[in-house]
């Protein structure tokens, strides 16, 4: 892969002694940001935003096995602009209509076209291919230059990490390491997103979209300086069934060439989003935009947001009952009765309902009743959905979707991809396809962040690729959960939703976590397990704790329980990457809203001029005063909206608040 880089940027180099570069300039529609695109000896950009470079002369381009480059000495054959103003209606998403205006240019070679974007809250570039028959990319070259060492938010792969091409197999789970970009740990790849910090308090958020049939883009920094460039994983040439309970496909060699290609392909958007302010990056569309949109003619209303009573990270831990809680029928019916009346819409069977190391999502344990399950939740009106292994829902793809809708079953929890090569990157189209096509939707787990697949198929519910709180069942008790919950808001999320699986009842303060996998606990207060539902965007929300534990406390489970999933308004009201963020969104007429802090006790007057006319009643959710030290204090409150629409929050360290506010 180093000869290929060194090979193109020579042709880069000898390409200018023979071309005259030329500036192609393209603004957002405010004018406040402009890209500068420069062909002719080469392809480069560079990005201003207001008065502040944003991004210094990048070098872009890609180059075939056999020799055919998209760059190099090529003359503009055409250029084309146009610009777009109009409103996208959302399904499944955190606004009911999102605002998609750009200004738009191609310029048009011989062998490919370049498409560049540029929107008030950032830019995008991506690459589409005039070629005929087949061909291999060998290599990408996409340059992230930054005009000084500023200080990223990178998270690195942190599995399999023997050497670079080995990371390529991950679950793309990790917390943020904050440094000068040219600290980069030279051992480690970083996924997507990745947030540096810009100037005059800006943030700019590196990450891909529409990305279909080409492998994932990670980020590595070689020369220690302040330009980062992307890596991606080479085609698998030969993969093994294993990994984890014999349900992965573990890549054995690769091909020396990253995608094989046809014809007229559309390749993945970079994108680089810019926000003015930390919290306008939790409330950016771009992802959501520049993905392709869903069949027109498609009916998706039989898509149901909804909560699901779940029960691996509970590990069906059941008390005061008269059965043995576990995977069987009576502790299913249990978490269904449960589900059924708190109006919890679903219930998931997780790892174990299946028979072990088979990889075989037909063979069913004895102890489990399928068909007697699914009919004892529809009478309470109730769903199911099953946990699959990648390569058990693989291998039967069409009839295990045949099979398990006509059984009555609503979705899957698909898990253990952890990779996101060509195969695997198509493999997630297929699932969400043929899923669509028998009316089952897809969340996503063990696998790499959003590019948009939840907009061509709106099936697809949910996705992980997030640092959840899963991890508080094993993790040590250095790891710092808190500061990641309010640091997740503003990068990943800004790529899509994440299934975080929220909802402890049992809360640590600071210095009391401690690792228990069957009766785990969260870190910080249990205000800010509330405030998650509202903070963090998943259409498909797990209540993660026991039903026996949610039945013991009334009034959170009941907020939990009717807190919406999708949303007609979001609002970004507050907050700094790392230390804390509150957000607004609306459902209808009522709106909630939810604030978390860092390990700081912190206070915040939250502004809510933008509420509609009307006096209004606000219930709220707030840290009691021993919070610090029990971390499940909190305090249920029903107060009036002050005239000036101005209302306080105090939270405790590790601490959180959320509100439902209804009009009189």
């Amino acid at each position: 892969m180093n000869r290929l880089i060194t090979a193109l940027m020579a042709l880069l180099i000898t390409a200018a002694a023979y071309a005259a570069p030329k500036n192609y300039e393209l603004s957002s529609p405010d004018g406040r940001l402009k890209v500068t695109v420069q062909a002719g000896d080469g392809l480069s950009y560079s990005i201003v935003h207001g008065d502040d470079q944003i991004m210094k002369d990048s070098h872009i381009g890609m180059y075939m096995t056999d020799g055919t480059v998209f760059g190099g000495v090529q003359p503009v054959r055409k250029i084309s602009r146009r610009s777009v103003s109009q409103t996208i209606p959302a399904v499944m998403y955190k606004k009911a209509q999102v605002k998609d205006e750009f200004n738009e240019i191609t310029l048009k070679f011989k062998n490919f076209s370049l498409i560049f974007r540029a929107y008030d809250d950032g830019a995008a570039y991506r690459f589409v291919s005039h070629l005929k028959g087949q061909y291999n990319v060998e290599l990408e070259m996409a340059d992230f230059g930054f005009p000084q060492d500023w200080n990223m938010w990178a998270a690195y792969v942190c599995q399999h990490t023997e050497t670079l091409e080995s990371q390529y197999y991950n679950s793309f789970e990790n917390q943020y390491s904050y440094t000068p970009l040219s600290d980069w740990n030279k051992d480690r790849l970083a996924f997507l997103p990745l947030m540096v910090d810009g100037p005059s308090g800006k943030k700019i958020v590196i990450t891909e979209a529409d990305l279909m049939n080409y492998p994932g883009m990670y980020l590595y920094n070689r020369d220690e300086d302040a330009s980062l460039e992307a890596r991606f994983a080479p085609y698998p040439k030969e993969v093994k069934q294993g990994g984890h309970n014999n349900l992965q496909m573990e890549v054995q060699s690769r091909e020396p060439y990253i995608a094989r290609c046809e014809g007229a392909e559309e390749f993945p958007w970079r994108v680089i989003a810019v926000s003015e302010n930390d919290v306008q990056m939790a409330d950016n569309d771009m992802v959501y935009r520049l993905a392709a949109p869903s069949d027109p003619a498609a009916d998706w209303s039989w898509v149901k947001p909804g909560k699901v009573a779940w029960d691996w990270w509970n590990a069906w831990n059941l008390y005061g009952v008269d059965f043995r809680a576990g995977i069987n029928n009576e502790t299913y019916e249990y978490y269904i009765d449960f589900a059924s009346r708190h109006g919890i819409e679903y219930v998931i069977l997780d790892e174990g309902w299946a028979v072990n190391m088979q990889a075989d999502l037909f063979q069913v344990i004895p102890e489990i009743d399928l068909e007697r399950l699914v009919k004892f939740a529809a009478e309470r009106n109730v769903g199911l959905i099953l946990w699959a292994g990648y390569w058990a829902f693989d291998r039967d793809m069409e009839k295990v979707c045949e099979h398990y809708s006509k059984m009555g079953i609503k979705g899957f929890k698909i898990d253990f991809m952890d990779r996101d090569d060509q195969i695997m990157v198509d493999f997630h189209r297929r699932a969400a396809e043929t899923a669509a096509r028998y009316g089952m939707m897809v969340d996503f787990h063990g696998t790499y962040k959003p590019t948009g697949l939840h907009r061509t198929y709106p099936n697809v519910v949910n996705y992980e690729g997030v640092h959840g709180l899963e991890q508080m069942k094993w993790s040590d008790e250095s790891v710092d959960q808190v500061t990641y919950d309010v640091t997740v808001p503003y990068i990943r999320m800004m790529a899509g939703p994440m299934d975080y699986t929220q909802g402890a009842m049992r809360n640590a303060a600071r210095g009391n976590y401690r690792p228990v996998n069957s009766e785990a606990m969260s870190q910080g207060t249990r205000c800010r397990q509330l405030a998650e539902y509202v903070i963090f965007d998943s259409p498909l929300n797990m209540l993660c704790d026991s039903p026996s534990n949610y039945m013991k406390e009334k009034e959170c489970t009941d907020f939990i329980a009717t807190v919406p999933e999708i949303w007609d308004e979001t609002r970004g009201l507050d907050g700094k990457v790392g230390e804390y963020v509150a957000i607004a969104r609306r459902n209808g007429q009522v709106w909630y809203v939810g604030a978390m802090t860092d390990w700081s006790a912190r206070e915040l007057t939250l502004d809510l001029g933008f509420l509609p006319e009307g006096e209004y009643v606000v219930e709220l959710y707030r840290d009691g005063v021993n919070a610090d030290r029990a971390a499940c204090d909190y305090r249920k409150e029903t107060v009036d909206l002050p005239a000036d629409r101005k209302i306080a929050v105090k939270m405790a360290p590790g601490g959180g608040w959320a509100a439902k506010i209804v009009k009189k």
